[in-house]
């Protein structure tokens, strides 16, 4: 799949999505939103990705949250809005049916978190830091730092960062369960690349069904979310996956899941 700022690679199962080169002092223009939306777009139509990456490039993820130009800033609200719809992008990422991982190269800042925040997990350099930014420096969050950080951290941590602009270490985002694991620069990438393979090895229907039920239960009550569970776990059972899962398990041997 091919770019002119981000860049996608496939592979039989999985698909990496790197965010170009810091510039715009590292923050996401919008060039590389747009494409961003177009590429998971693109992903969402196959059905044979089991996990799907981002990750930044050099020592950075994002930082910084792009400004509206001042012809935005001034014009009418309908045309605000607009700009803050074109330059969205957590969203999109959100929206994949598979499970996604980002991986945190550098800090993950403003905007940066929040695109970080859409990914179901999240691994770390240990020299990241995580923040939503200064308000006064940042302006407003625009791309779902307000609802999504709470129900990762909690309300108490998330409004510390919130209000004061406060960063967290990756150790801190790892205590606080912001990101699940963290490792030495130069091992992140084999950390990363052992934690999706790792998602790839598991029968992909059942991934994308997990998915479904966790991110539908935060809008579901308890009873209404096991229901949802209950459901998706009857009609896993009539797939090939799961019969294949039950005759691997017998004969000793690893499964071999086709997504069916």
């Amino acid at each position: 799949m091919r770019y002119r700022k981000i860049s996608c690679t496939l592979t039989e199962y999985s698909a990496a999505i790197r965010l170009p080169e810091p510039s715009n002092g590292c923050s996401i223009d919008e060039d590389t939103a747009a494409e961003l939306r177009d590429c998971c777009r693109e992903l969402q139509l196959r059905d044979e990705l089991r996990v799907v990456t981002v990750a930044g490039s050099g020592n950075v993820f994002a930082v910084g949250r792009l400004r509206a130009p001042a012809e935005v800033a001034s014009a009418p609200m309908p045309e605000r809005l607009r700009w803050q719809v074109e330059m969205a992008v957590a969203g999109a990422l959100a929206a994949l049916p598979m499970p996604t991982v980002a991986v945190l190269n550098g800090d993950a800042i403003a905007h940066g978190l929040e695109l970080a925040l859409a990914a179901d997990l999240r691994v770390a350099s240990d020299t990241a830091h995580l923040g939503v930014g200064n308000m006064a420096e940042c302006g407003f969050p625009y791309d779902g730092a307000t609802q999504r950080l709470l129900r990762l951290v909690g309300t108490g941590l998330a409004r510390d960062m919130l209000f004061t602009g406060r960063t967290l270490t990756a150790q801190e985002a790892l205590n606080a369960g912001l990101v699940s694991r963290i490792a030495p620069a130069a091992q992140l990438d084999d950390v990363a690349a052992g934690l999706t393979a790792e998602i790839a090895a598991a029968a992909p229907i059942a991934g994308r069904y997990v998915k479904e039920a966790v991110v539908n239960s935060m809008d579901l009550t308890l009873s209404q979310g096991l229901r949802l569970e209950a459901d998706l776990s009857v009609i896993l059972q009539s797939t090939e996956d799961r019969a294949e899962g039950l005759r691997s398990f017998e004969e000793k041997r690893a499964p071999r899941f086709g997504g069916r």
